[in-house]
């Protein structure tokens, strides 16, 4: 069975500045919240998905990851000291310890099952536990990126109407690109993480259609002509997550949010794209729901 895209971990030096550009890109963020193992975060909620806003907050309070443990703070930390930017895509789960044992028997990079909880601002003030079961899996050919599935403890407390409208209209991600020099080599990683047996190859790389959303996978030749300036390639050295696109319900609104917050876009096709220099290393796309 094929995953969905479930949220994008968009790494971040200072969460309050990275909490302004996107409200600046007309998104309404979610009150910032702190992570037992030294993280904080702010999420953008879209339709069944989320992009969630991550910093360091507390080096000290990271826990030393048992034998077989995946260290979610720790590899964070460590992507910070080279870039801000998209630093782990993630699917979604109804049981990620089945999940865990299905990667494993895959043959792909698999680590324990990973549980927490934390407490979630509510919009009317109050403080609710929200919990998450959480499968890693790391792919040896993209060492700056990192990938798990997520399965929703308590839903009922982290899902918010009044968190999921934006002035920008934002409704789902729609594609999440990666670049690399060899698409191919991910090929079998993908297969395995996504669910999606017949993974599409194209002139640009690889298209992967999840239950939401697609992941593409491409050369930095093509993404050079379908984004332009707006992903500065030269700092590509690994194969990165590099770029987003959301989806809304109207581009005239999502326009008029960046002309009145002065932020920098071009049109290019239907797609109003923001260089990743504006938006914490991570180019984002907005594009017509409908299309």
């Amino acid at each position: 069975m094929s995953r969905g895209i479930d949220h994008l971990v968009l790494a971040v030096h200072d969460l309050e500045t990275a909490r302004t550009v996107y409200e600046r890109l007309g998104f309404t963020l979610t009150p910032t919240a702190r992570h037992p193992f030294g993280t904080e975060n702010s999420l953008v909620q879209l339709d069944g998905c989320f992009l969630e806003l991550l910093a360091v907050a507390d080096p000290d309070a990271f826990p030393v990851p048992a034998p077989g443990a995946f260290s979610f703070p720790r590899f964070n930390a460590r992507y910070l000291e080279r870039h801000e930017g998209m630093s782990m895509l993630v699917l979604d789960s109804q049981d990620a310890v089945a999940d865990g044992k299905a990667f494993a028997a895959s043959g792909i990079q698999a680590y324990l099952p990973f549980e927490f909880g934390r407490d979630a601002k509510q919009p009317d003030g109050t403080v609710a536990r929200v919990g998450f079961k959480l499968a890693f899996v790391t792919d040896p050919y993209a060492p700056d990126a990192a990938y798990f599935t997520c399965q929703q403890l308590a839903p009922q407390f982290f899902w918010k109407p009044e968190f999921q409208r934006h002035r920008n209209t934002g409704r789902t991600v729609r594609e999440v690109l990666m670049v690399s020099q060899s698409p191919d080599d991910h090929r079998a990683f993908f297969e395995a993480f996504t669910g999606v047996s017949e993974i599409r190859s194209t002139g640009a790389g690889l298209g992967i259609e999840t239950a939401r959303g697609t992941i593409r996978v491409e050369t930095p030749q093509a993404a050079a002509s379908e984004w332009g300036a707006a992903i500065d390639l030269k700092g590509f050295s690994t194969p990165r997550l590099a770029a987003i696109v959301v989806a809304v319900n109207d581009m005239d609104a999502a326009h008029a949010c960046l002309e009145a917050d002065s932020m920098p876009c071009e049109r290019r096709g239907e797609r109003l794209v923001v260089p990743a220099a504006e938006v914490a290393g991570v180019a984002v796309a907005f594009v017509p729901a409908g299309s």
